[in-house]
């Protein structure tokens, strides 16, 4: 061996160790001292299903949906029980892998993982962020293998690094949404993709990793069902590039169909319609709020299409004009597009850019009626998976141009300048905010953690309104997701309107599964809200929603709006004990006063 291949063996040694060093270190810091549990609706709401799941309930939910529940007592012909509510809102695979991972820990005994006195993050949380980080983790290697196969190693390095100081992919892996999962999928997926577009380009028959790429993607759909738009394009794409035409493409839709008919005909049996409650997402896109809807308990009314194009408009030039943020922030991404105008000299390459920008564009035409945003963790980010590969494709770009360059090719030392410069701009939004991260995370280290308070503080559910609220019984809550998750107790979603309460509270005492109260917390008020926010939102329960900011404004008990509130006379008879669970920021409007020691008397 030479001495020269000796020293690059060397560089090659201490480099990728110092990456998997920072690697660990960073993995380590964010679920230890950085974490500050779940912050995502979805991602609590899949994790009790996961632990529901693990119990050996099946696939029940303890978040009730008042349009999820319409729906079952429509198809039922009668009151459905709130218990072992069957669920038709997500998709199934990340709530069954993760039931696994919770079976494995003992999870299904919740006293087994209770919070202790001092703790301000749930124990289970970090279990569900790591699941999700294993899969960020998984998905950097994945892409670090397609990239090294397409251009080269050093492209593919430099990638890797962005993933791993990328700061949304580190908020999506600690949220325990699956979109790390899925972006380990995906990227499996158009690695086999890759394959399969270098056999036909070889004159050998693609059939093979075609299918296996098909595989994965019913895997993908499998996971998020609004992924059957990247599926889609693929599909669409074997259908003209690979041979015999339409066979591959066939089979690829074959292997979509199997599993979805019997999600389908499941859903059909639990609310009599294929698609379940997940449909009623088409209301984020197509009527601004799915929220709404989900609390609404008569679904009779028809979705409204007004302006139905002018917002399917706005929604994809939305996608366009934020396209860094939803391609991960990584500034380097969105120069895909213009290399789409190079013409690369291998054919493989210059043929899969097109796979991925028509699984792009499906994807963007299915989420220009489903509805996305930048603002906050989104469940509907599909665009976060396009990324990495788009990253490569962009780094290849402007390494081509910045090769033509005639001072940097007489200067050797300038040769990877550009890769320094895209990994230190990239990387700047997580590094600038790891100082104060590092120091809060220190400060609160004892108590494992400082939780994402407002609106979610689990001690407060965990700790104090599990022991207030009989296993027997139900509760109401305008952040149902954590009371399921951190309670682990059956929640349903406050109404916006009294007769729809009444109903489900009505149903709830005819099924001996009485309401033992209301549980209101700053999602209501808080998040930025203003009063004609919080009123269009809660009509009928607007008083309550403001009801412990007035008594916090005024410092006095006297001034509670929720009893004075003529609409709510009767309500506030059958729920007229307000237990301050944290101050008066969380309040528990109790049907039976409450003893100092948490339990109804």
């Amino acid at each position: 061996m030479s001495a020269r291949s000796s020293t690059i063996d060397k560089g090659i040694i201490i480099r990728r160790s110092l990456f998997f060093l920072v690697m660990i270190a960073l993995t380590l810091g964010n679920l230890f001292t950085l974490f500050r549990g779940l912050n995502s609706p979805q991602a609590m709401d899949q994790a009790q299903i996961a632990r529901e799941i693990a119990r050996g309930n099946g696939f029940t939910t303890k978040l009730i949906r008042p349009a999820a529940y319409s729906q079952a007592e429509t198809t039922k012909k009668s009151i459905v029980s709130f218990r072992k509510f069957e669920d038709t809102y997500h998709s199934p695979l990340n709530p069954l892998l993760t039931a696994a991972v919770l079976k494995v820990v003992g999870a299904a005994d919740s006293g087994k993982w209770q919070m202790g006195d001092k703790e301000l993050i749930f124990p289970l949380d970090r279990v569900i962020a790591a699941i999700s980080t294993a899969f960020f983790l998984m998905a950097i290697g994945v892409n670090y293998l397609l990239i090294a196969r397409v251009f080269d190693a050093k492209i593919a390095a430099v990638c890797a690094i962005l993933m791993l100081f990328c700061e949304s992919f580190w908020n999506y892996a600690l949220s325990g949404l699956p979109q790390m999962m899925m972006l380990t999928l995906f990227s499996c997926a158009i690695y086999f993709v890759y394959r399969a577009i270098e056999a036909a380009a070889e004159g050998r028959v693609a059939m093979t990793p075609a299918v296996i790429a098909g595989v994965f993607f019913t895997l993908l759909a499998l996971t998020h069902w609004m992924t059957v738009w990247i599926a889609l394009g693929y599909i669409i794409f074997a259908a003209i590039a690979f041979r015999p035409r339409g066979i591959v493409a066939a089979i690829i839709l074959l292997l979509l169909l199997i599993p979805a008919a019997f999600v389908m005909v499941h859903n059909t049996s639990v609310s009599g319609n294929p698609f379940g409650t997940a449909y009623l997402t088409l209301y984020n896109g197509l009527a601004g709020s799915e929220d709404e809807v989900m609390r609404t308990v008569n679904l009779q009314d028809n979705l409204n299409l007004n302006g139905i194009f002018s917002k399917i408009i706005r929604v994809a030039l939305l996608q366009t004009a934020d396209i860094i943020p939803f391609l991960a922030g990584i500034i380097i991404a969105p120069l895909f597009f213009i290399s789409l105008l190079h013409p690369f000299k291998r054919k493989p390459i210059a043929t899969f850019r097109w796979a991925i920008l028509l699984m792009w564009c499906t994807t963007a035409i299915g989420l220009a009626f489903f509805g996305v945003t930048t603002k906050g963790l989104d469940p509907n980010q599909l665009h976060l998976l396009f990324a990495p590969i788009m990253t490569a494709y962009g780094l290849a770009f402007l390494s081509i141009l910045w090769g033509r360059l005639e001072f940097v090719a007489s200067t050797p030392a300038l040769r990877n300048v550009h890769y320094v410069a895209v990994i230190i701009l990239c990387s700047l939004p997580l590094l600038l905010t790891l100082p104060n991260r590092i120091s809060a995370g220190i400060q609160n280290r004892d108590k494992g953690g400082f939780p994402y308070w407002p609106p979610y503080y689990a001690p407060a559910l965990n700790l104090r309104l599990k022991k207030i609220i009989p296993e027997n019984q139900v509760a109401f809550s305008d952040q149902p997701w954590a009371v399921a998750w951190y309670a682990d107790r059956t929640s349903i979603w406050l109404p916006p309107d009294r007769a729809g309460f009444e109903k489900l509270d009505n149903a709830a005492t005819d099924l001996d599964t009485a309401a033992a109260g209301i549980l209101m917390t700053p999602s209501s008020y808080g998040m930025g809200n203003n009063m004609m926010d919080i009123a269009g939102k809660y009509k009928d329960f607007t008083s309550l929603a403001i009801d412990g900011q007035a008594m916090i404004a005024t410092g006095s008990t006297n001034t509670s709006l929720y009893d004075k509130d003529r609409k709510l006379e009767p309500i506030v008879k059958r729920y007229p004990y307000p237990i301050p669970l944290l101050g008066y920021y969380v309040i528990f409007y109790s049907a039976k006063p409450v003893k100092a020691n948490d339990k109804p008397e």
